[in-house]
C-alpha cells in the first residue's frame, strides 16, 4: 500500500476522515509532535496502532477529544477533571479519569487498567478528526526506540506502509510533552510533569478544594 501524504487543509482532513472511518491508521499534526491514530471503533485498531510501532501493547493510550463535551462520554468527570478542562483545554494537559462503566472500549486502549487519559490539543487538525469520528486513539508517530518524526517524510520512512495516510501539517511544533494529572483519586495528583507547570495545576485545584 502507497501512503497518501495529503496537505492540513479541509481537503486533507477529508481524506483522513475518510481513511480513518475506513479503519485505517493516519498520521496527524498535533500541538507537539506528529501522532498516529485510529478510529476507536475500528475491530483491532489499538493493537494495529502498537504494531505498527514495534511497540508490545503493556500500556494504554490517550484520547484526544475534539473539546471537553466529549470527556464524560468516555469517563466519569469529577469536577476536579472539568475545572481543569475549563482552565487549561484547548492544550498540555492530560486527564486521566476513571472509565464509564456502561461504556464498552478496547481493552488494549487502557492497558487493562480502569481509568483512561483524555486531552483536548492545542492543534485544529486532531481536533477537527475528532469532531468528525469521535475521540481519537492516538499515540506518537515512531517506531519505539526511534526518534518522533518531526516531517512527514520522517513517517513514512519510520513506519512506512502501517499507514494509509500522512495529514501534513509541516515540521513538527515540539515542545514539551503534556502535564498528565490523575483525577481518578481524590485529590488529584500530578503524575508527569510537562508543558503544564505544577504550580498552575495546584492553584487550579486550590480552588475546587474550597
Amino acid at each position: 500500500m502507497t501512503v497518501r501524504i495529503v496537505p492540513d487543509d479541509d481537503a486533507g482532513r477529508g481524506a483522513a476522515i475518510d481513511a480513518l472511518r475506513g479503519g485505517g491508521i493516519v498520521a496527524l499534526p498535533t500541538d507537539t509532535v506528529y501522532g498516529i491514530a485510529v478510529a476507536l471503533d475500528t475491530p483491532g485498531g489499538i493493537e494495529a496502532l502498537f504494531a505498527a510501532k514495534h511497540r508490545p501493547p503493556e500500556r494504554g493510550i490517550a484520547l484526544l477529544l475534539a473539546d471537553a463535551a466529549q470527556a464524560p462520554t468516555i469517563g466519569q468527570w469529577p469536577a476536579a477533571a472539568a475545572t481543569l478542562a475549563a482552565s487549561f483545554w484547548p492544550g498540555g494537559l492530560t486527564i486521566v479519569v476513571r472509565r464509564r462503566s456502561d461504556v464498552e472500549l478496547p481493552a488494549a486502549l487502557t492497558g487493562g487498567a480502569p481509568t483512561i487519559g483524555l486531552r483536548v490539543p492545542d492543534h485544529p487538525a486532531p481536533r477537527a478528526l475528532a469532531a468528525a469520528v469521535g475521540p481519537l486513539p492516538t499515540t506518537s508517530a515512531n517506531r519505539s526506540g526511534e526518534p518522533e518524526a518531526q516531517e512527514a517524510v520522517e513517517i513514512v520512512a519510520q513506519l512506512g506502509d502501517a499507514i494509509e495516510l500522512v495529514l501534513d501539517g509541516g515540521p513538527a511544533r515540539g515542545g514539551p510533552a503534556s502535564t498528565v494529572v490523575d483525577c481518578s483519586v481524590d485529590p488529584p495528583r500530578i503524575m508527569r510533569h510537562g508543558a503544564i507547570s505544577d504550580g498552575a495545576i495546584e492553584a487550579v485545584l486550590a480552588e475546587v478544594a474550597r
